[in-house]
């Protein structure tokens, strides 16, 4: 969990926050997320994605639209000495990132956010916020 800043640079290298780097492991991938992010598992979440993603029935057209756009973007990465990843200019591309991103622990990934799309995004949903917490918990929240 927790909300970090850093810029991509030139070469499309980005620091990972020291924080994430142990949870994550030597090897990790990185692919398209939802909302025009991208999504960073380590491989043992990744192996858990997979498995469940192969319980999808391949006869329906969603399943098969969600898991080629899920997995085509996938690629393993690993970090350098600084800490830094290299993310795929494709992926770059998709999620928008061009010098300020928002990196976000989010239960069992990471989420990259180009930054200005990440504060909209937050805005937007920060006003639906309680809304959104009573549908998910029947109006308790304590319930957690």
């Amino acid at each position: 969990m927790g909300e970090y800043e850093h810029n991509l640079d030139d070469k499309n290298r980005l620091i990972i926050p020291s924080k994430f780097r142990c949870a994550l492991g030597e090897k990790f991938v990185i692919t398209r997320g939802l909302e025009n992010c991208l999504f960073v598992y380590s491989l043992t979440e990744w192996d858990n994605i997979t498995k469940k993603l192969k319980t999808l029935p391949f006869t329906k057209k969603d399943s098969r639209l969600f898991t080629r756009f899920f997995l085509s973007g996938a690629t393993v990465c690993e970090l350098d000495k600084q800490g830094r990843v290299n993310i795929q200019a494709n992926l770059v591309k998709y999620a928008n990132l061009v010098h300020d991103c928002v990196i976000i622990g989010v239960n069992d990934r990471l989420e990259i956010w180009n930054k200005d799309d990440w504060n909209n995004f937050f805005n937007e949903s920060s006003e639906q916020f309680a809304n959104i917490a009573e549908n998910l918990f029947e109006g308790d929240i304590n319930a957690l």
